[in-house]
């Protein structure tokens, strides 16, 4: 018998001890990325000190977690596993968990602590999500995460910028990393606002500004995709609301189009941008990636086998492969390639089950935006879609599935059941 969506919903007055965890998780989860460069450029520390840093708060949080969701239980593990995308997740973090064993990673016991990282992030939604009511944990995640981005959003702002025009640091964070967390966070804070549970309006528009301000290509490519798709097939929003939208988005653009010339002209002057990130570069390093790949094609090179262990592309030291099927199937071969399979194939048939309306368009839109993404870049350890987040995003529409199943089927707003009296007819 799955969960109870009451059971799931009314959160009882007396148990507040875990209010404050999820939305410190969320903010957690999206200032990580500079902590590396706050311990270095403001304390003076070593790069690993700031690695290190991240590790311990991971630690802490999952202590925390568990203690605050000691006795509590409203949505059981093992319910969690009968969904198809959790059990594929669980079954990549396991698998790369086992890769540690033939590994050719530069340091195995570095390898086994960014390991251990990726699976806390996991532990800790599970417990959260287990503990606590579903779709306010789910909630406070998001929003967490929308002003943990907006903070990575200020201090990209208030630095110096790249010697390409770009924000962040050349050494210590890209503007990849930058534009990724703010898109997603503007997603979360889409979702929100769509759902009327939350007042995010300004966050998502600086979230969207910093975006193209981080003038991240592959990002920013794959967020048009993903709204102009969400745009166009999304029939509750007014042609009113859809021309607005646009001319504010080409009102933004025009704001910073002599800084987007100015990026353009370093890159493409090879004499003044690096090779290896152009489009032709990133086609040489893929070619790279695919050769090694077919060297070890069942169970590749493992956990963390490309940073420090690949050869720099001129001055770039690729930490993986700038695409994320191919960074599988070198990481952990054929088994790679069907997990990755899997995740989003069980990912789209769980999207695809909502009833037809404005939350399948926008899930969908999320998930080409993190596939089209993924097909120029992706991330050193985890999936373009974090583990963590498959498992929230996977219960929230289990949630929102069960809901449409209880709630009465409706045609022009009039009952299914009255619709069949009236006119004989079955519309299913």
């Amino acid at each position: 018998m799955s969960p109870n969506i009451d059971n799931l919903e009314k959160e009882p007055r007396s148990k507040s001890s875990m209010s404050g965890v999820p939305f410190a998780v969320g903010f957690y989860f999206a200032c990580r990325v500079i902590t590396v460069l706050v311990s270095v450029r403001i304390f003076g520390t070593d790069p690993r000190t700031g690695t290190a840093i991240n590790i311990v708060l991971d630690g802490f949080l999952l202590l925390v977690t568990a203690f605050c969701s000691i006795g509590e239980v409203r949505y059981p593990f093992w319910e969690m596993t009968k969904l198809p995308s959790v059990r594929w997740a669980l079954l990549f973090l396991g698998f790369s968990c086992c890769s540690l064993l033939w590994s050719s990673t530069a340091s195995l016991p570095d390898s086994v602590a960014y390991w251990c990282a990726m699976a806390t992030d996991v532990a800790i939604v599970v417990m959260l999500l287990r503990a606590g009511p579903l779709m306010s944990v789910s909630d406070s995640l998001m929003k967490g995460f929308i002003w943990g981005a907006c903070t990575v959003a200020f201090m990209a702002w208030v630095m110096p910028t790249q010697a390409d025009l770009r924000l962040g640091d050349d050494e210590l964070l890209g503007a990849n990393s930058i534009g990724y967390v703010c898109a997603i966070a503007f997603f979360f804070a889409q979702y929100l606002i769509r759902e009327k549970r939350g007042q995010l309006g300004v966050p998502a528009f600086v979230l969207a500004v910093t975006l193209l301000r981080t003038i991240s290509k592959t990002t920013i490519v794959a967020f048009l995709v993903g709204e102009g798709f969400l745009l166009i097939r999304d029939k509750s929003i007014s042609r009113r609301s859809k021309l607005l939208i646009a001319l504010a988005a080409a009102a933004v653009v025009a704001i910073f189009w002599g800084l987007l010339t100015s990026y353009f002209y370093v890159y493409t002057d090879t004499s003044a941008g690096n090779q290896s990130e152009t489009l032709t570069g990133r086609l040489g390093i893929w070619a790279y990636f695919l050769s090694e790949a077919i060297q070890q094609p069942w169970i590749g090179h493992g956990f963390d086998s490309a940073w420090k262990v690949i050869p720099p592309f001129g001055q770039f030291e690729a930490p993986h492969a700038h695409n994320e099927l191919i960074q599988q199937f070198y990481a952990y071969g054929l088994v790679g390639v069907c997990l990755f399979t899997g995740i989003y194939w069980s990912l789209y048939r769980h999207i695809h089950r909502l009833r037809r309306g404005p939350r399948k368009t926008f899930f969908f839109a999320f998930l080409i935006f993190i596939l089209v993404r993924g097909t120029a870049d992706t991330e050193r350890f985890d999936l373009s879609f974090p583990l963590w987040a498959i498992v929230m995003i996977s219960l929230v529409i289990k949630h929102a599935r069960t809901a449409e199943e209880e709630a009465p089927q409706t045609i022009a707003g009039e009952p299914l059941a009255l619709t069949t009296l009236r006119h004989g007819f079955d519309p299913s």
